[in-house]
């Protein structure tokens, strides 16, 4: 595979379902298929880094948000909230998912900025 990372950011959250489940599902059918993923929330996707959020979403003949979640982590793939997007929410370390970490722009380049990566925006 030519492509070995890609990197995802996600901005969209409730307001628009379709946009929004899109990312997760890919970020979890290409980190199943062994690619490695970095999946960004920004935006009003940033809610779903907190526990129990991500379950209040849903949206008819999609898989449910905690699945893929789960299926993104568990196939090694890492989920990062925006710093600012963060901040903006009173979202801190301490209240988010297991696995999450929060980071800021500096990183989300350095990541899109390697050889071999594909990013994406949702």
């Amino acid at each position: 595979m030519p492509n070995n990372k890609l990197v995802i950011k996600v901005t969209a959250g409730a307001e628009a379902p379709e946009r929004c489940s899109q990312a997760f599902t890919v970020a979890a059918v290409a980190a199943a298929s062994g690619v490695e993923v970095s999946l960004w929330l920004t935006g009003e996707s940033s809610w779903f880094a907190l526990p129990g959020r991500a379950a209040e979403f849903s949206l008819p003949h999609a898989a449910p948000l905690p699945d893929l979640i789960e299926s993104i982590q568990g196939a090694g793939g890492r989920i990062t909230l925006c710093t600012q997007c963060a901040t903006r929410r009173d979202i801190t370390e301490k209240d988010v998912l297991e696995g999450v970490r929060i980071a800021g722009a500096q990183v989300f380049v350095q990541e899109i900025m390697g050889d071999g990566v594909q990013a994406l925006v949702y």
